[in-house]
């Protein structure tokens, strides 16, 4: 695959957002003086694949700072006993949550018909496009984004409640000015700079929470409205519905919290080898990586798996083994990603590793503290990550 290709999109995607990546708000936070966010730069042959530089002073509010943030939303929206304060309330609300977890321009969101660019059934929103005057060059026009069940139900049950319908008269006509303040007022109110509780803010937050796990890049840039799901010949493979089935799958097991996301690959199966008693299936990922697994030709007919079919593929840590260097190691694993190691966990038995490969993926490996001490990794090495077929789970969603 071409790791170069997939670099210039995410790239492109930061640029165009100009999303801190990889740097979430320390206890002490230096204050900016304005909204708009300082342009991010691109260094080149630093840190063997981490392309982006952040300015000291850009932060953003990581996973569990959003979810406080949105747990003040829901206390203020509910905290008056006026029932027409309530109902204003519940409107900005459900404006926050639209750009919390679909990451949609605040003009954009004010701009939809909630009765109409909600679809229940298909758990998605339709976006209008942003208009000539204020169209960036990588908008695409109308997009449909997925959201989870439980967001897609609680939103239709507000719509359903009689009083909340009567008080949209004019929809989400709001005063993009009066929303800001609402949302710096939240931010304040957990403790935040109001900065990074506006809407552009929670916008980049939610792309860098997305891709940081790891959600694929082309599935991140639909979501986000950016044209440039042309640059690498892995991403014409996955039509539009396809990457939106992915992004559906995501949105649920996000809401859902079951699973990690690490060592998870999202793909399409593109050849079947059928054996007498196994089967050896090979997937490329959206991200242009190939994967390949051997599982029973009983576990093959029970899933129903089939050449073009969406899959997802896992494997546990301490199956995937490190090999330190840039140029390809010869070994008898099948799959093998080459990256960087961007943190390490010591214990006094194991030792973890996370590896960000050129996708964005992050890759976890365990191996033994002795052995870790022996092998001297350190944090920016490049290494290979490696598992066999024979390592790697299928799961039908």
């Amino acid at each position: 695959m071409n790791g170069y290709a997939i670099n210039d999109a995410r790239k492109i995607l930061i640029e165009n957002m100009k999303i801190p990546v990889e740097k979430p708000m320390k206890s002490s936070i230096k204050k900016a003086q304005t909204e708009p966010d300082q342009p991010l730069s691109i260094l080149k042959n630093t840190d063997h694949g981490r392309n982006i530089s952040i300015p000291d002073d850009d932060q953003f509010l990581d996973s569990v700072q959003l979810n406080n943030l949105e747990q003040s939303f829901r206390e203020w929206a509910n905290g008056s006993s006026r029932v027409d304060v309530r109902l204003s309330r519940q409107r900005i609300l459900i404006v926050f949550l639209l750009i919390r977890y679909t990451g949609a321009k605040l003009n954009e969101a004010l701009a939809i018909n909630p009765f109409k660019d909600i679809n229940a059934e298909r758990q998605s929103v339709l976006f209008k496009s942003a208009g000539p005057a204020i169209k960036s060059e990588t908008d695409t026009g109308p997009r449909e984004v997925q959201i989870s069940e439980a967001l897609s139900r609680e939103i239709q049950t507000a719509l359903a409640d009689i009083s909340f319908k009567d008080s949209l008269q004019n929809l989400f006509d709001i005063d993009p000015g009066f929303v800001r303040r609402k949302f710096y007022e939240r931010a304040e109110a957990c403790g935040f700079p109001k900065r990074l509780g506006g809407p552009e803010m929670i916008r980049k937050a939610r792309a860098v929470e997305l891709m940081q796990a790891n959600m694929p890049l082309p599935a991140v840039q639909m979501m986000m409205g950016h044209s440039t799901l042309n640059l690498t010949s892995a991403y014409v493979s996955f039509s539009t519905d396809e990457i939106q089935q992915v992004t559906r799958l995501f949105m649920e097991r996000e809401s859902s919290r079951k699973t990690s996301a690490r060592n998870s690959f999202f793909g399409k199966i593109q050849t079947i080898q059928r054996g007498d008693i196994q089967a050896l299936v090979n997937l490329t990922t959206i991200g242009g990586h190939s994967v390949t697994t051997v599982i029973t030709n009983y576990s093959l007919d029970l899933l129903g798996l089939r050449e073009g079919r969406l899959i997802t593929a896992e494997v546990k840590a301490p199956w995937v083994t490190l090999q330190k260097g840039i140029e390809e190691p010869e070994s008898s694993a099948e799959n093998r990603f080459n990256g960087i190691i961007t943190r390490i966990t010591s214990g006094s038995v194991n030792t973890e590793y996370a590896v960000r490969i050129s996708d964005g993926t992050e890759l976890s490996a365990i191996i033994s503290t002795e052995s870790s001490r022996r092998l001297e990794f350190s944090k920016g090495d490049p290494v290979w990550a490696m598992f066999n077929c024979f390592a790697v789970v299928l799961h039908v969603d």
